[in-house]
């Protein structure tokens, strides 16, 4: 029984920063991956960006040298640091894992397991 649960979302002005929070549990693989996607009104899900146990990174260019993805193996938690945020960031944003480096992408966007969302909106 995997559970994710994202928590951090709120309303920022553009410019701001925010920093969300995925707690899992019951995940018993010893190496995975996780990651952030986020869906924006009228469009289809997209990848933020992933990472596993080793510390590999990758982001979506839309994000890169704004968004910041870690993960502490100790405490089964993803992390996402949003600095520069802009009014296209605004979305509902999802926490995903997967045990298999080939279960999760970012595009297409694909994973295993995922969370219920938290809601991230940027204003001008």
């Amino acid at each position: 029984q995997v559970r994710l649960v994202e928590s951090g979302g709120g309303s920022v002005q553009s410019g701001g920063s925010l920093k969300l929070s995925c707690a899992a549990s019951g995940y018993t693989y010893s190496s995975y991956w996780m990651g952030w996607f986020r869906q924006a009104p009228g469009k289809e899900r997209e990848g933020v960006g992933i990472i596993n146990t080793a510390g590999t990174t990758i982001y979506a260019d839309s994000v890169k040298g704004r968004f910041t993805i870690s993960l502490d193996n100790v405490k089964n938690t993803l992390y996402l640091q949003m600095n520069s945020l802009k009014p296209e960031d605004t979305a509902m944003y999802y926490c995903a894992a997967a045990p298999l480096g080939w279960r999760i992408r970012l595009h297409p966007p694909i994973a295993d397991y995922w969370g219920q969302g938290t809601q991230v909106t940027v204003s001008s």
